[in-house]
């Protein structure tokens, strides 16, 4: 089976900045109440790779009680966003990431596929001198499984030749929608069919064994 394309997500798969997201979202959650707070961060966790703004609906919704207005959206997009883009600009990038971005990168085409807003995302992988390696980033919205099948449309190559390499239940259920490959990031992938590292230092051996069929 040829590799015709690799697609990444960005938090916790390019960089390490799923704790920086973790604490924004407990800062905004924090005035509503611990509780509020705490249930807010175990659903972030439980969801990753869904859109911000979908966790701060379901704030309003399962936890306080209510529908969330436009302008209440807005204040809290504001506010995550200025929690978190310091952290995420500064945050490390995960073990073996550079390596394999560099590796394949002239070999088959890159894409990033996130649940982060996309104008902000393109900023941050810019700032960080990533964006070059990659042939388009796509954010939210549309939901993970959209953006990763645009990015195989774009790459016009055959879903089964294309690997999603992500960190959350997200990356994998789209990778499995779209019938991409799937390379999980984590331990939380153990129990899946799915092959999985707990940082990205063994997928290029993985890639390198698909491109050799």
């Amino acid at each position: 089976m040829p590799l015709s394309c690799i697609v990444f997500d960005c938090d916790g798969v390019i960089l390490e900045s799923v704790n920086v997201k973790t604490e924004a979202f407990a800062r905004v959650a924090e005035p509503f109440g611990a509780d509020a707070r705490d249930r807010l961060v175990a659903y972030h966790m439980e969801h990753g790779g869904v859109s911000r703004y979908k966790k701060f609906e379901w704030l309003y919704r399962e936890v306080l009680g209510r529908e969330i207005t436009s302008d209440e959206m807005d204040d809290l997009g504001r506010k995550y966003a200025d929690y978190a883009f310091e952290g995420v600009l500064n945050a490390p990038m995960v073990p073996g990431a550079h390596d394999v971005i560099t590796a394949w990168h002239g070999r088959v085409p890159l894409y990033v596929c996130s649940g982060a807003p996309h104008e902000e995302l393109v900023h941050i992988l810019t700032e960080r001198g990533l964006a070059r390696y990659f042939e388009a980033i796509y954010g939210s919205p549309p939901g993970k499984t959209d953006v990763l099948r645009r990015a195989v449309e774009k790459a016009a190559v055959p879903p089964s030749e294309t690997v999603m390499v992500g960190d959350a239940k997200t990356d994998m259920t789209a990778a499995e929608a779209v019938g991409t490959l799937f390379y999980g990031r984590g331990e939380a992938f153990a129990a899946t069919p799915h092959p999985w590292g707990h940082d990205l230092t063994q997928l290029n051996m993985w890639l390198e064994g698909i491109a050799k069929g």
